[in-house]
C-alpha cells in the first residue's frame, strides 16, 4: 500500500506540475507582444511611415539595379575607340560608342563628336555629359533622404498626438482613472515613434549606401575621361 500511495503521489504531483507549466505558458502567450497589433494600433500615422517605407525600399533596389548596370566595365571599349580615332574612323568610333550604352560611353561618344575643336571645349562637353549622367543614378534620392529626416519626426508627431489622447482619457475617466488607461495610450503612442525610427534608419542607410555607389561610378568616369583625353593628345606627342 504504502509503494501504491507513493506512486499516486508521484502521479498526482507531475500532474499538478503540468498544469502550471500549460498554465504559466498560457499567460505568458497572452503577455507575448503582437507586434501587428500594436502596428495597428499606431493610428492613422502609420499610414504614411508605411508609404514611406514601401516607396524607399523601392527606390533602393530600382537604383542599386541602374547603378550596377552603370558601373560595369565593358572591357575593351576604350581601346576598340582609341584605335578607330587613330585610324580616323570617326564614324565607327561614334557606333561603338552607340552599341555600348553606358554612361561612359555616351561620355565619350559626345567627346568623339567634338573632336576638331579645342581641347577646352571637348573636355567641358564630356564633363557636361557626365553631370547628366550623374544626375541620372541619383534620382529618387531626394526622397530617400527626406524619409530619413521626416520619418521620425512624423513619428515624434503621433507619439505626442497619442500622449495628449491618453491624458484625457484619463482626465475623463474621472474617478474610475487608473494607470491601465494611461499605460495603454502611452505604449500605443510609442508604436509611432518606433515606426519612424525603423524606417527613417533603414532610409538613412539607404541613402548612404547609394550614394557612396555613385561616387565610386563618378570615380570610374574622371577616368575615363582623362583616359579618353590622353588618346586625343597622343597625336601631338
Amino acid at each position: 500500500m504504502n509503494v501504491l500511495n507513493l506512486i499516486l503521489a508521484q502521479a498526482a504531483n507531475a500532474g499538478a506540475a503540468q498544469v502550471a507549466e500549460n498554465s504559466a505558458a498560457a499567460t505568458d502567450a497572452q503577455n507575448a507582444i503582437n507586434w501587428f497589433d500594436l502596428t495597428m494600433a499606431g493610428g492613422w500615422l502609420m499610414v504614411p511611415l508605411a508609404l514611406l517605407a514601401v516607396v524607399s525600399i523601392y527606390i533602393f533596389f530600382e537604383r542599386t539595379f541602374a547603378i550596377n548596370a552603370a558601373s560595369r566595365d565593358n572591357g575593351d571599349f576604350m581601346e576598340k575607340v582609341k584605335n578607330l580615332i587613330k585610324r580616323g574612323d570617326m564614324e565607327s568610333a561614334l557606333k561603338v560608342c552607340k552599341e555600348t550604352n553606358t554612361p561612359a560611353a555616351r561620355m565619350i561618344e559626345k567627346g568623339v563628336s567634338r573632336i576638331g575643336r579645342p581641347m577646352n571645349d571637348v573636355l567641358v562637353a564630356i564633363e557636361n555629359v557626365g553631370n547628366m549622367e550623374i544626375a541620372k543614378l541619383e534620382k529618387g534620392f531626394s526622397w530617400l533622404a527626406t524619409t530619413a529626416a521626416g520619418a521620425p519626426m512624423i513619428g515624434f508627431l503621433g507619439t505626442v498626438t497619442g500622449m495628449v489622447q491618453a491624458f484625457f482619457q484619463l482626465a475623463s475617466a474621472g474617478a474610475q482613472s487608473n494607470v491601465t488607461i494611461l499605460a495603454g495610450g502611452i505604449y500605443q503612442a510609442l508604436m509611432t515613434t518606433v515606426g519612424g525610427l525603423i524606417v527613417g534608419i533603414l532610409a538613412l542607410f539607404a541613402y548612404n549606401f547609394l550614394t557612396s555607389r555613385v561616387n565610386k561610378v563618378m570615380n570610374k568616369l574622371e577616368g575615363k575621361t582623362m583616359e579618353f583625353m590622353d588618346i586625343l593628345n597622343e597625336p601631338a606627342k
